[in-house]
């Protein structure tokens, strides 16, 4: 048991070494790194296309720009290990790519053709193209969820936590998501938050015109709507959208 947790912990600083020194300008450990770990790729982007998945697909040429992206953008302060991180960056980029393809094959589809069965092909293929969209809307919207629910952990917060947490009315709601857009946007605040894993209420009272024992009180809805303001939630926005007044 010893042993795999030394080789785990191993790989891990190699690949952590790895990347920083690519970070820093070493472009033949670039490009050997990306062809060592293609395998990897094209199985995170397998995972979102349900298929076999070749070197000579479009679905694989934007999981190596994803991978060469997460290189380039991983931290291990983040928590995550570079993998991990590259994982879910390559099956976003992927799921993007998909979507906008079947928004322009939806687009291409002319209906102007009056033949009966020429028209109903159109329209079942409009109406695959659709549920298609669906199960991918479906997929990110749980790759969300997942997202939200590890982030919550790492404040000690739970999804269930939250919704009971949520102000029952409404212009409480809306003061708790002003607040969290506030922190969200606000780079010393967020920064405070993310490290200390603790509103910063002192200098929350300076800014909003809520009183302490509010903020309080709603300190985890809080917490949890700023962690949505703050990374890239798109669903999870559009859901909160109808609560927030512009």
């Amino acid at each position: 048991m010893l042993s795999l947790l030394f080789k785990l912990g191993r790989t891990k600083n190699t690949l952590e070494t790895t990347v920083l020194q690519i970070q820093q300008g070493d472009k033949d450990l670039q490009n050997d790194f990306i062809e060592k770990y293609k395998p990897f790729i094209a199985k995170s982007v397998s995972s979102v296309c349900k298929r076999f998945i070749s070197e000579q697909d479009d679905e694989f040429s934007i999981g190596l720009i994803a991978f060469n992206e997460a290189i380039e953008k991983y931290s291990a302060d983040k928590g995550s290990s570079l993998l991990t991180f590259a994982d879910l960056l390559i099956k976003r980029r992927v799921i993007d790519f998909i979507r906008k393809e079947s928004r322009n094959k939806t687009l291409r589809i002319d209906f102007s053709d009056n033949d009966d069965e020429n028209f109903y092909a159109k329209v079942e293929a409009k109406q695959s193209i659709e549920q298609y969209q669906n199960s991918i809307d479906t997929e990110k919207r749980k790759e969300e969820i997942l997202r939200f629910h590890q982030l919550l952990t790492e404040f000690g917060l739970s999804f269930n936590e939250i919704v009971n947490h949520s102000p029952k009315h409404v212009d409480a709601r809306q003061n708790a998501l002003k607040i969290a857009k506030i922190i969200a946007e606000d780079e010393a605040l967020k920064t405070t938050l993310f490290e200390k894993k603790q509103l910063p209420v002192k200098k929350l009272e300076k800014i909003v015109e809520v009183s302490r024992k509010t903020i309080e009180r709603n300190r985890k809805y809080i917490i949890g709507m700023t962690l949505i303001f703050s990374e890239d939630f798109e669903y999870l926005k559009d859901y909160i959208k109808g609560v927030l007044p512009e």
